[in-house]
């Protein structure tokens, strides 16, 4: 499984739990439409979208987290097969973008906080930061969030960033993909880009 990767040099990848709009954001950055699901789980195997010009390939990994009606191996392989192929391909990702929805992500990492539990959204951000992948956040459907700023404040609580949010401006950017508006992203994306002296990797962001 994942064995379609391009042969590119530089990657950015996009990961996240199942329908927080990865594949619309996907759409959005590169305006090619992948197969997206009303139903969880359809993505199972990377798109990557790779220009023939460029060493250059951004990858939308599927989806993990709970899935209804996906047994919880499948789910578990799923994880699995994405932390390992950010493993396997990290010195050679540039960016990992982290989509979260802004409606519910501070609900269901609360929930999913435990002595024995790390939820999936921080353990991913930290995980990245550990393979030396810059992490980006994507926290998407932010035009459907009234309590903006204290949404973000408190996301950053949750990833362990101190807060006021807008001092992490390369690290967390507030989006609405389905509207798209992506300002924040693309120049936090850019930021990291730059450090990584890829600024030849502009025009696609």
């Amino acid at each position: 499984m994942f064995e379609t990767r391009p042969d590119r040099d530089a990657e950015v990848v996009l990961v996240g739990r199942s329908n927080v709009g990865k594949s619309t954001l996907m759409r959005e950055l590169t305006g090619h439409t992948f197969d997206t699901g009303q139903r969880p789980g359809v993505t199972r195997e990377p798109n990557h979208y790779d220009w023939a010009s460029e060493d250059f390939v951004i990858s939308d990994l599927p989806g993990f987290g709970f899935m209804k009606g996906v047994p919880e191996d499948v789910r578990e392989q799923i994880k699995t097969d994405v932390v390992r192929y950010v493993e396997d391909n990290a010195e050679k990702i540039l960016v990992g973008i982290l989509v979260v929805d802004g409606k519910s992500v501070i609900d269901i990492i609360d929930r999913h906080s435990g002595e024995d539990e790390i939820p999936h959204d921080v353990e991913m951000f930290h995980f990245l930061r550990d393979v030396g992948v810059p992490p980006v956040v994507a926290v998407n459907k932010m035009d459907k969030v009234d309590d903006r700023d204290q949404r973000l404040n408190d996301l950053c609580d949750r990833l362990g960033l101190y807060p006021p949010w807008k001092q992490w401006q390369e690290t967390i950017a507030p989006i609405s993909a389905k509207r798209g508006n992506l300002g924040a992203l693309e120049a936090a994306v850019r930021h990291h880009l730059h450090e990584a002296g890829r600024d030849d990797l502009f025009q696609f962001f």
